[in-house]
């Protein structure tokens, strides 16, 4: 019976229990005690004293049902799961070698080996590598061409760049499909050469240089050499009428430099109104007071006030159709707090009325022609809708 919970290893005739993996004597000269006593004192082995198992509850992700099943300890498992909650909510690997943490997973569950944070690296990239392999494979099966979208993104406060790349493409089943293929530092300069070799290195490591249908960038010089470059180092036979079509300019870029155009003809008193908006939402203390006043002006918050971001045309729209709405907040607040002293001319509120009414028309357009399909193209647009 005890077999039941060891198997033989031939090489140098062990016995290796299935729980703890750990090596006795496995010839048949030395018997089996020694076996059934590891055993009985293995920490890794499941319960099989119905007093001292735990039910727990579970839900079948199918049907939805919920379950009542015995508790097992798995080891690899709560690894597993471990490197799932530091990916998940971005926790520093360091935190499995905190004196906190490991004093509360031994209170939580005595038998887990808390592993050192090289060893959960080590489960990280193996988990990357799982998936990498699994989107791959999907990539191989699949029958339609990826379009890819890629650009530029500085950390603000490490003022380093990373370069985005993302394919999409429809499945078998056609559904629309975005990955997420790279995330890279790139180091400066940022070269049509330094571009175009990450971006290369990409398309070969997932093995969609024969399924590139389009490259999607902004208008950029920089980009616009780095395409041509890309375009010669691949084979023109795989590529659509031999590339011609590979190079296609974001409409969400020409769209912003459009607007962008024209907000600058109002740029003074966006300026007021974005000095405004950024004065009472500095602090928590600056946000509670302008909470406050609302109230005194019997108006219902019901949107809170947002700082947008200069080179994205629908957030600057967004700010100023919020601020539109506590006008008279900010009339207050001039008269009753001195160190506010950039408050919008009544001009300025006029101006941002009219432009918010002709950037309805954008919004407007695309939600006519997009409709419900609109959340899947917000990643080009920059909608935020």
């Amino acid at each position: 019976m005890v077999w039941q919970h060891f198997k033989k290893n031939k090489v140098g005739d062990k016995a290796e229990c299935n729980y703890c993996k750990k090596l006795l004597g496995g010839d048949s000269k030395n018997g089996t005690r020694h076996l059934h006593d590891h055993h009985k004192v293995c920490k890794m082995r499941p319960f099989n004293n119905i007093r001292q198992k735990t039910l727990v509850q579970q839900q079948w992700k199918a049907d939805g049902k919920m379950c009542v099943s015995n508790y097992t300890f798995d080891q690899e498992s709560s690894r597993k799961d471990l490197a799932s909650m530091i990916i998940t909510h971005e926790y520093p690997i360091s935190m499995v070698e905190h004196h906190g943490f490991k004093k509360y997973s031994a209170n939580l569950q005595p038998l887990f080996k808390i592993p050192s944070r090289n060893t959960i690296k080590k489960d990280i990239m193996k988990m990357y590598a799982n998936e990498k392999s699994k989107i791959i494979d999907l990539l191989k099966k699949n029958l339609s061409k990826v379009a890819i979208t890629t650009d530029m993104w500085t950390a603000s406060n490490q003022k380093k760049g990373f370069m985005a790349i993302t394919g999409h493409f429809i499945d078998n089943n056609w559904n629309l499909q975005s990955l997420v293929l790279r995330f890279v530092y790139v180091p400066c300069p940022h070269t049509s050469a330094a571009l175009s070799k990450e971006l290369l290195k990409c398309i070969f490591d997932w093995n969609i240089e024969r399924k590139l249908s389009t490259l999607t960038v902004d208008n950029c010089t920089t980009n616009d050499a780095m395409v041509d470059i890309l375009v010669s180092k691949l084979n023109p036979n795989h590529l659509l009428l031999h590339g011609k079509l590979i190079h296609r300019c974001c409409c969400a870029h020409i769209l912003n430099l459009i607007v962008q155009d024209g907000l600058k003809l109002i740029g003074d008193g966006i300026e007021r109104v974005r000095d405004s908006v950024a004065f009472w939402t500095a602090t928590p203390k600056e946000l509670q007071t302008f909470k406050e006043n609302v109230q005194i002006l019997n108006i219902n918050y019901s949107k809170q006030l947002m700082l947008d971001c200069k080179t994205r045309w629908n957030s600057t729209y967004l700010m100023l159709s919020v601020a539109l709405e506590y006008k008279d907040v900010f009339y207050r607040l001039q008269q009753t707090d001195p160190h506010f002293i950039s408050t919008p001319t009544e001009e300025d509120w006029m101006l941002a009325k009219e432009i918010c009414k002709r950037l309805q028309v954008f919004l407007y357009r695309f939600k006519c022609i997009f409709g419900e399909k609109i959340s899947h193209i917000q990643c080009f647009l920059s909608i935020d809708v």
